[in-house]
């Protein structure tokens, strides 16, 4: 997709998140005080499944600022990106904008799930969360965290509890614990209160860490 592309493509909002606030203000004491900082930000998505799941295994490892210079790259060697215009690529030409070869591997099987139709890409949407991310990671180079971003930024899944998460870690940490480590039973803990929209809180966690939100 193109930079004119991108531009034209309007993000979606879940319709969730004014009740989602409501309800974390009054179940949460933190939340009550953290969710008024950052005025109408929201979650948002844009763009297609295979393009984010793509994005994400470009990203694996390297900055942000190295992922864009080799996605950019990547995104010129098809018109549209696609699954179909991945499997017609060469190798070298994917190792050319540098990649990986294990990313390469990543991406050409990500690429098959999809053209294959092993993922169910139109059932995600009556699909629960587990049975998304099971099939999420039965391909290669994509792991629950990954899975469970995925839920979160393009599906706007609004109950998405990502425990191996540093963000969501660390937020924990400064905002309920004064600094103190942090175990998954503690975030467990933390969250309880947090249901149906454990989404909307851990986003809200993110934004005490960074202020400016990430949009895939």
């Amino acid at each position: 997709m193109s930079v004119a592309e991108t531009s034209l493509v309007v993000p979606v909002t879940p319709a969730y998140w004014a009740e989602a606030c409501a309800h974390l203000a009054r179940k949460d004491r933190v939340m009550k005080k953290l969710i008024p900082q950052f005025g109408d930000a929201i979650l948002q998505t844009r763009g297609d499944a295979f393009v984010t799941l793509a994005r994400s295994i470009v990203g694996q490892q390297i900055s942000v600022k190295a992922a864009q210079a080799v996605w950019d790259r990547f995104d010129l060697l098809c018109k549209r990106m696609s699954p179909a215009a991945v499997l017609k690529l060469k190798v070298d030409d994917m190792r050319a904008v540098g990649l990986s070869a294990r990313k390469v591997e990543y991406l050409v099987d990500l690429a098959v799930h999809f053209s294959s139709g092993t993922v169910h890409v139109q059932a995600w949407q009556e699909m629960d969360d587990e049975a998304i991310v099971d099939e999420l990671v039965a391909i290669r180079g994509i792991g629950r965290w990954t899975a469970e971003m995925f839920l979160i930024f393009h599906l706007l899944r609004p109950n998405v509890l990502p425990l191996d998460d540093v963000g969501l870690i660390n937020g924990i940490s400064r905002n309920y614990f004064s600094g103190e480590p942090v175990s998954r039973s503690d975030v467990r803990e933390v969250a309880q209160p947090w249901g149906p929209y454990s989404t909307v809180a851990t986003w809200y966690i993110w934004r005490s860490l960074d202020p400016v939100p990430v949009a895939y």
